[in-house]
């Protein structure tokens, strides 16, 4: 698994650029589940503004400009992901401002942080560690076809599109199974559960014939639990992360899928010319695809009501979005997971 830093009471910082709150899932997942305390989030476009005033049931904490309004750190997160994952250069001032005061910086971006010689020579200068979650163990392999040895029920969120909220909703349904004391474990597949959770594999930058075998590690090694909440990524129909989501399927070897939706998306995120599916489809798409190696069926639904401002309009798409999968769905940070937990325990 990647070794990673292991938030408790640290001074974090977390850097969402032009991005907060909804283009920033990494930085909004911190904020909501993580035990860092934030102290700031960086974005220029809301500066002077706070937390609160756009996710009012998360840890609050002020927006600032740059890393020099802030007082004093420990670390600093960059909590977005571009599509491809690359470093934008306009963040390039506040990684070396925290740096220079002796902050640990942290990232998960497919441009690695140890590999650019000056935030290097920086970090070895002030004492600093950098960290690259997304830098997969060298001792990864193939799949066996194992993982449906486990005890645990095996629960997989699957997707229409990106950046749904297939991390939140796992996250969500194993918090709530916690809290009816439920025997669960988390399994982090990318940089933000992985940041949260102090362990994974970052499954969209493993080789490709190792991706299943990766997954299949991480499900053997915490299967002795009850239930287990996998993350799940992209979709299978995504042009360029179909791979990441087919590897996830048949190395988790899942019993249940719980699909996810954004109310209000018809296209695929950052391929707008190409249209989503009928929503139905989904079901097949998946069950199908996943039947060869494990059979498995979808068990609920869960749709993101982000866009809609009312809970009325919420709860109408909702209720399509539960008559066109024909399974139980709810928006679970806006009206609670109970009505999916129930369907998935």
């Amino acid at each position: 698994m990647v070794p990673v830093r292991l938030a408790s009471s640290m001074a974090t910082v977390l850097l969402a650029h032009e991005k907060f709150p909804h283009r920033a899932k990494t930085a909004v997942s911190i904020l909501r589940y993580a035990d860092d305390d934030v102290v700031a989030v960086l974005d220029r476009a809301n500066a002077g503004r706070s937390v609160h005033d756009f996710l009012p049931d998360v840890q609050n904490a002020p927006i600032v400009s740059g890393m020099d309004e802030v007082e004093a750190c420990d670390e600093l997160i960059i909590g977005i992901a571009p599509i491809g994952g690359g470093f934008e250069d306009s963040w390039r001032a506040d990684v070396r401002t925290a740096l220079e005061r002796g902050c640990d910086v942290t990232a998960g971006l497919h441009s690695f942080l140890n590999d650019d010689e000056e935030f290097r020579e920086l970090a070895d200068e002030h004492g600093c560690e950098l960290t690259d979650v997304r830098n997969p163990p060298d001792d990864l392999g193939v799949s066996e076809g194992r993982a449906g040895e486990v005890d645990a029920e095996v629960i997989l969120t699957v997707g229409t599109d990106c950046s749904v909220g297939k991390m939140t909703v796992a996250r969500e349904l194993y918090e709530a199974a916690r809290e009816r004391g439920e025997d669960a474990a988390f399994v982090p597949t990318g940089q933000t559960g992985i940041m949260i959770e102090g362990w994974g594999n970052p499954i969209d930058r493993v080789v490709s014939d190792f991706t299943a075998g990766a997954v299949e590690e991480m499900v053997l090694e915490r299967g002795d639990h009850d239930y287990l909440f996998v993350e799940g990524q992209a979709s299978i129909v995504h042009p360029a992360y179909s791979a990441v989501t087919c590897g996830i399927l048949h190395g988790a070897m899942p019993d249940e899928l719980v699909l996810c939706h954004e109310a209000g998306r018809e296209t695929i995120h950052g391929y707008e010319h190409i249209e989503i599916p009928p929503l139905p489809t989904y079901v097949e798409r998946y069950e199908s695809f996943a039947e060869p190696v494990h059979e498995t069926e979808v068990v609920a639904g869960a749709l993101n009501t982000r866009s809609l401002e009312t809970d009325e309009g919420a709860r109408s798409a909702v209720g399509a979005y539960t008559e066109a999968l024909d399974v139980p769905a709810t928006d679970l940070l806006r009206f609670g997971p109970e009505g999916v937990l129930e369907a998935v325990l």
